[in-house]
């Protein structure tokens, strides 16, 4: 076990990222450059007996006032998650970092399906504990449910014929009615984010200001970020942000306006970043979140049944694992978050 710490073992970390089967850009160097100042990144790497990487977790640490320091690794491990003895590497690992920078927790995010009983033997034994109730978006920072699109040595023809008839329909409607996509410049961000801040006043969501995405357009690079905006007549109309890395083309950012709606540009923007993922020959593309609550009445459900007509698989992560170094002050802090959560929810119900 080493951790990353100089040039030519931040390029063997991300040769061995990018090449895995399990990649997640929230592992990533670049991602974490995004994140700074605010997370300091520490990356663990697990090694065999001939020295190879076997095996990563980029871990983020935190200071939390009153509370100290805590842990964060988005989407990791990776590795082969059923090999105890890698994952024990990381794990030990990351108890150095907790001793390093006295930590009371190190929460964990897999990319791993709650099916996974071999996993969660694993981390049990290891001393992880599994927070295996969430249901919304507001109980985990990263959503526990997502829609995945299998697009592994398939044509735009095949994946095609997997979306629902009115889906189809809808990207050739955006077409026929003049909607014109775009691959967008740094400086068209500006036009992204008031769409964006349109949607979530619409939608009841808190938007990130427009530096934040200048960063990631920064520090991603066109290599693993672009922007994609939708047209009519020569107005910006919506806009999306895919994220490319290793095997898999991520949706993470939308924005639509009030007006035009009835053009359907978000079907065709989400075809043209398909299309994308299937010409960098990727197995996936992550739809990313929606809610675990599948009720028609459920506010979120609108989104759930968007992403699932594009004929993707609604998939269930394990959620949270953890591991307390401090329980008493790690179990305060978790009322703390609960309690910040329950009041900016009641403080958006009251916006609208």
């Amino acid at each position: 076990m080493k951790f990353v710490t100089d040039e030519e073992s931040k390029n063997q970390y991300k040769q061995f990222l990018e090449n895995h089967e399990r990649c997640n850009f929230q592992q990533s160097l670049e991602w974490a450059e995004v994140k700074k100042p605010n997370w300091i990144p520490e990356v663990i790497l697990a090694e065999n007996e001939q020295g190879n990487i076997v095996g990563s977790l980029c871990v983020w640490i935190r200071k939390m006032p009153i509370f100290g320091n805590i842990m964060y690794a988005s989407r990791g491990p990776v590795c082969d998650v059923h090999d105890l003895a890698i994952m024990k590497q990381l794990t030990d690992g990351a108890k150095e970092l907790a001793k390093k920078y006295k930590a009371i927790v190190l929460r964990i995010e897999p990319d791993v399906l709650s099916s996974d009983e071999k996993f969660r033997e694993v981390v049990t034994n290891l001393g992880y504990k599994i927070k295996d109730d969430a249901k919304d978006f507001k109980d985990e920072i990263q959503p526990r449910y997502v829609f995945r699109l299998d697009i592994k040595n398939k044509t735009e023809e095949e994946v095609m014929a997997g979306f629902k008839q009115k889906w189809r329909y809808n990207i050739r409607l955006a077409g026929r009615k003049g909607v014109v996509i775009k691959e967008g410049t740094r400086e068209d961000l500006k036009d992204f984010h008031k769409i964006m801040i349109e949607t979530g006043k619409r939608d009841g969501f808190i938007i990130r200001p427009l530096e934040y995405f200048e960063k990631m357009y920064d520090c991603l690079g066109k290599e693993h970020m672009k922007l994609l905006m939708a047209y009519y007549e020569d107005k910006p109309i919506s806009g999306v942000i895919p994220i490319f890395y290793g095997n898999k083309t991520w949706y993470l950012y939308g924005a639509s306006s009030n007006s035009y709606r009835n053009l359907m540009p978000n079907y065709l923007l989400q075809w043209e970043m398909i299309k994308m993922a299937i010409a960098r020959k990727d197995d996936i593309y992550d739809f990313r979140g929606v809610s675990g609550v599948v009720d028609e009445n459920h506010p979120q459900y609108g989104l759930y049944r968007f992403k699932q007509g594009f004929g993707a698989t609604f998939t269930e992560f394990i959620g949270e694992i953890y591991m307390p170094f401090k329980p008493i002050t790690y179990s305060l802090y978790r009322f703390s978050e609960k309690l910040f959560r329950t009041i900016r929810q009641i403080k958006r119900k009251l916006l609208k």
